[in-house]
């Protein structure tokens, strides 16, 4: 079965006043395990992309890409790149899809993309990432009309209460280790001083780069209304250094020689914003608590519905185990 009926994107393209040439392919993209994406082509080699939800069982609230939309289209005009979003709309059988303009550029997504990109501007490219944060952070949430977007209380228990239920629901089973480390959370909750505008899920697979700059950020189905350091957290979460962990020497590109450290991206972040990032040591942990939970959604998923498989495959339970224990190392030095 096609991943897209070509006939109906043909004439949904074309009601939105984009030029198209039949037929169209569709291929999807991206190493996302969570939204489905795909890129689709007209016979004049003309490209957009389409996004929709995963197939199976869904957890409440998840995977809504008409809210990510929203979104993506109010940041049209920011300071923060993304890309402009045509429509969405609902096809025969009831699923929404999101269309979208498709970005030139890469997304490093993998270790052959990250090996291939040159040295002299990996470390440009971390250094745009923490000022395109910065960027992300300054939105205007009445101007952009986000003020709504979610809950305006502390954001640290909103978190905390929600990725535990996700947690209950999504489990394959037990891990006392994640237990502990929700307590440990728990116990040191920061005061929030600040509401901002949260990605939710930035990391360098999720951001288009062109010659060692952020042209696009991607992916904001987690997208909230929260701390900023919390964004911080998670991209020092998926940003670990060379030898570090097993888990992040086989897949992430901080990695390689070039990237810059986290540090420098504490630095970079502090200096674009002003902020004060004494407290980023606990969203650091809570990022890596999330990315065990995401992790546990994606196996139950993969198990219930192998068909939706990313092709860079699916975590283990031994993965999601080393996870945590990295995040409890990361607590232990920040003396959580």
């Amino acid at each position: 079965m096609q991943p897209v009926d070509a006939d109906w994107a043909t004439d949904w393209l074309t009601s939105c006043g984009l030029q198209v040439s039949p037929p169209l392919t569709a291929q999807r993209i991206g190493a996302g395990l969570s939204n489905l994406t795909y890129r689709i082509e007209d016979h004049a080699a003309r490209a957009w992309v389409l996004r929709r939800p995963p197939s199976g069982k869904l957890l409440a609230s998840a995977h809504d890409v008409l809210r990510e939309a929203r979104i993506v289209d109010a940041l049209s005009g920011t300071a923060v790149p993304v890309p402009r979003i045509y429509g969405a709309r609902h096809n025969a059988t009831g699923v929404p899809w999101v269309l979208m303009e498709h970005l030139g550029g890469v997304v490093i997504d993998d270790m052959d993309t990250a090996a291939r990109t040159p040295i002299a501007e990996r470390a440009s490219i971390g250094l745009d990432m923490a000022t395109t944060l910065g960027h992300v952070h300054a939105v205007d949430l009445e101007e952009t009309r986000l003020q709504d977007l979610a809950s305006h209380n502390p954001y640290a228990p909103r978190q905390l209460k929600r990725w535990n239920r996700q947690w209950e629901a999504s489990k394959t089973g037990e891990l006392p280790a994640l237990d502990s480390l929700s307590r440990r959370l728990e116990r040191a909750m920061p005061a929030q001083e600040e509401t901002t505008l949260v990605h939710g899920d930035f990391h360098i697979k999720n951001v288009i780069t062109d010659h060692g700059t952020i042209v696009g950020v991607l992916d904001w189905e987690l997208s909230t209304l929260g701390n900023p350091l919390a964004d911080l957290g998670t991209l020092l979460a998926y940003w670990p250094a060379h030898g570090e962990s097993d888990i992040s020497d086989r897949t992430s590109a901080s990695t390689l020689p070039g990237f810059p450290s986290r540090a420098e991206l504490i630095d970079q972040y502090a200096t674009t914003t002003g902020r004060d990032t004494s407290d980023v040591g606990f969203w650091h942990v809570l990022g890596l608590w999330k990315i065990a939970i995401i992790a546990e959604g994606v196996l139950r998923r993969s198990l219930d519905t192998p068909a939706d498989r990313a092709r860079t495959g699916v975590p283990t339970r031994d993965v999601i185990t080393s996870i945590v224990s990295y995040a409890h190392a990361i607590a232990d030095d920040a003396s959580l």
